[in-house]
This record gives structure tokens, sequence and C-alpha cells, in this order.
């Protein structure tokens, strides 16, 4: 049974306090009344209220300054004006100031009892969302989603509109975009959000490893298999499975992802039964996964089954506008994690930090404002504060490709493209931007080059 609510009844007409008073605590409510505003502000800071039932026209303090005052001192307390000189500017004002609800003199016990009920009730869904908004933040770091540029508005919508449904999710950015962050928000914001959220990163295990962690194996079906082992797929049965850099997957598992894909059923690995899941997949990869089917290196069906719902992170260097906001959340986050009082940062250092090429994207802005907080002893963020690692795609000027000498020009430019993909994870886009040529371009010497290499794997076959 809910506890009773507590309310504040203050107005300086004793017949109007005892009225109000009788009529809800009839109703079931613990009140207490004020004579006027002061006092009940007062009150208020000694005992916590549920509601404030305030009078309009009052001495000493009015009822617009008592609401003025609790919204901003105790905004989890709603309040009610009552006023006899209802017209639509007071309550217009009223409502604009905070006010929940207001109510005109005279009116019935009736009256009081609804409009007090939906206001409490109303206070109490605020608190009840209040509560289930910060657990969602500490139990799923939603918090770390930063952003209110369009280009994460645009990611925000796409993760409202793809949560409630079934439909597998593929997400691309580049490394240190925040690609888990997004897989997460779209799990805990879903149907199974109270189902197991499992993550595998197929990069870091070999072939024969990830098939027994994304399938699980029967005792004895291998060499040191000494007990069954459940796989991801059944661990996150009725919840999401989060497949992270997919594009390392090899071809037998890619296969194998197929079937389960299309079947939804497996066998574990030495095992003849199958096993039927209902797991969700979601995807990431900081590759090009179209190059990658294109050079025979992915399963074009499975990129389709994978690619459902694509969704873009930007690298940081797209949306700069999110980098004072980004600054503040890690500002917030390591001062408070070391013990430190670092509470902003200079505009020399902001403007640094807004023209950084930050290639490693938002983990590369992380790591900058982590090790100046840890190594500044002042309370501001300055130049000489902040220090940046080595840029992870371009290379140190004298250490570039290496052209053998008598290449061609068409040779020297195929080793240029091919050397500067690799080093930008195949992301076609980048590397077009790093050479000062079209994605196109690129996409049509890719393709020349691949026909060079069937001609001349046919004349060596001849």
């Amino acid at each position: 049974m809910a506890m009773a609510a507590s309310v504040l009844v203050i107005d300086d007409e004793q017949l109007m306090r005892d009225f109000v008073k009788e009529t809800l605590t009839r109703a079931g409510y613990n009140v207490a009344v004020a004579t006027d505003g002061k006092t009940g502000l007062d009150m208020l800071e000694k005992h916590d209220f549920d509601l404030v039932v305030t009078d309009l026209k009052m001495p000493v303090m009015d009822g617009l300054e008592v609401l003025r005052q609790v919204r901003s001192g105790f905004p989890g307390v709603n309040v009610i004006v009552m006023t006899a000189y209802a017209t639509v500017e007071t309550a217009v004002t009223a409502l604009k100031s905070g006010a929940i609800d207001y109510i005109m003199k005279p009116f019935t016990p009736d009256e009081i009892e609804v409009v007090a009920q939906k206001a409490v009730e109303h206070g109490r869904l605020e608190e009840e969302n209040r509560y289930l908004r910060s657990e969602l933040k500490e139990l799923y770091n939603f918090e770390e989603m930063v952003g209110t540029g369009a280009a994460m508005r645009a990611v925000y919508d796409q993760i409202r509109k793809v949560a409630p449904t079934r439909a597998t999710v593929l997400i691309y950015g580049e490394t240190g975009t925040g690609k888990e962050l997004v897989a997460r928000a779209i799990h805990y914001t879903s149907p199974r959000r109270n189902k197991p959220f499992i993550k595998v990163n197929c990069a870091a295990l070999s072939a024969g490893l990830l098939e027994s962690e994304l399938f699980g194996h029967e005792k004895g079906s291998f060499t040191g298999a000494f007990r069954r082992k459940i796989g991801r797929f059944e661990l996150a049965n009725e919840g999401t499975l989060l497949l992270d850099e997919i594009s390392e997957m090899n071809a037998d598992l890619q296969a194998k992802l197929l079937r389960v894909l299309q079947e939804r059923e497996f066998e574990r690995v030495g095992g003849t039964t199958p096993i039927g899941v209902d797991t969700r997949i979601v995807s990431t990869t900081n590759r090009d996964l179209c190059h990658a089917v294109e050079s025979g290196r992915f399963r074009e069906d499975l990129f389709f089954r994978l690619n459902v719902v694509p969704v873009h992170l930007p690298p940081l260097r797209e949306r700069k506008e999110d980098i004072p906001l980004l600054v503040e959340h890690f500002l917030n986050k390591f001062s408070r994690e070391n013990g430190k009082r670092v509470e902003g940062v200079s505009p020399e250092a902001m403007k640094m930090l807004q023209e950084h090429s930050w290639l490693g994207n938002v983990r590369e802005l992380e790591n900058c404002i982590e090790r100046a907080v840890v190594l500044s002893e002042d309370t501001v963020l300055c130049p000489e504060h902040l220090s940046f690692g080595p840029a992870p795609v371009r290379k140190a000027q004298g250490d570039g490709i290496v052209v053998p000498h008598g290449s061609t020009v068409d040779e020297a430019v195929k080793m240029l493209i091919e050397d500067t993909l690799t080093r930008c994870n195949d992301n076609r886009t980048q590397a077009a931007r790093l050479l000062g040529i079209s994605v196109r371009t690129i996409r049509n010497k890719l393709r020349e080059y691949s026909g060079k290499a069937r001609k001349e794997l046919v004349r060596e076959e001849l």
C-alpha cells in the first residue's frame, strides 16, 4: 500500500486553511498548514512534502513568489495555486511560473480533491521517471553518449526508431567513435532490455576459439573440451548479441552465422542437435564492408542479412560542435574519479582542442582530457596541460611508401592507394580525403586493378 502523500496548505485566512485541511485529511492526505509564505518555506526546509497548495493573494509573500521559490529550491514538489481573483492572466502566469494547476475560490470539497489527486499522481510519475532515468544511466552508461549537433541527433533518431523492432543493425564508424555505446543504447531502449546483452569481439579470437565462443561446444569435441560450454548465442537468447568488428570473421564462420540468421538455429561444436534461439544481432565495423564484399573477403549474402538497418557514426572531426560538451563531460568524469577539482578549460586550450584532427575520435579526446586532469595541478586546463598522441593513420615525414626503381606512374599510384587504404582500415572515404581524390576515383582504380589481376592470372595459367 502506497504511503499517504504529504500536503502543505498556505493561506492567511483561517477559515480557508481549515476547510482545505479538513477536506484533504478526509481524502487520506497528511496535511500541514502555514499562515503565510515565509512560514511555509521554512516548513519545507524542515519537512518533506509532496504538494503545496497556496493562496495567491497574501501579505508578506504572495503565492507567485512562493511558487517561484518552491520551484527553484524544491524542484520535486508540485504547487497548486488557489485564487479568488481568477482571470486568464493570473492562471497563465501561475502555470508559466511552474504551477501544476490552479483552482478558483470558492470551490467544493470534490473540486479540491480532484485537483490535489491529479497533482500528487503527476508528482509520483515524475519521481518514478527521474529514478528510472538515473538507473538507466548508472547501469547502462547512456550518459557517455554526448552530443547535440545535427549528426548526433540523426543517430539518436535512428536509435529511437530501430530499438523497438527486431531488425538486425550494422553500426559503421571509425575506431573510437562509440559504436558499442550505440549498440547498448539500442538494446536497453528495446523490449529486450531486461534480457542479456552479450558482446563478442570477432577480431580478438582465432577462428576456432570464436566458433566455440559463439556456438558453444560439447564435452570431448576437441582437445581440452573437458565440459560442455554454452555459447554466446544461447546466452543472448531473447536478448541482444553484439558482434564487434564483424569484418574480421573468417569465411567458414560467416557461412555458419548466415545459417543462424536464416534459420534461427545452430549446433554446438561437436554437437548434432539443433538449438533454436531468438537472439537479436547488432554488428559493428570500422571497415568498408562493401569493399570487403567486392574483394571477396566478406560474403555478399551475409552482408545483406546484417545490413538491414545501417547506422553510421560520424568521426569527431565532422561534429566538432560537440567538442565543448564532450570536454565538459570528460572533465567532470575524470575529476570525480581522480579526486581533482578541474572546473574548466581556457579559451586557448579549447581552441587547440577544436582545431585538432582527432583521428582517434572520441576515444582520443577522452584520453587527452584524462591525461590532462591527472597531470594538472590547476583548476583550469591551459594549452600547456594538453598533449596529443601520434596520429594513427598519417605516417611521419620520410616514412612513406618505397616505390621500386623502374616502376611506372600507374604502379606508383596503385601502391599509394593500396597503402593508404590499409592504413585507413579500408575506409575509402578517409583514404580519399587523405589522398585528395574522390571516393569514385578510388573505386574505379580498385576495379581497374582487380581486372588487371584477373588478366595476369589467366595469362599465367595459359
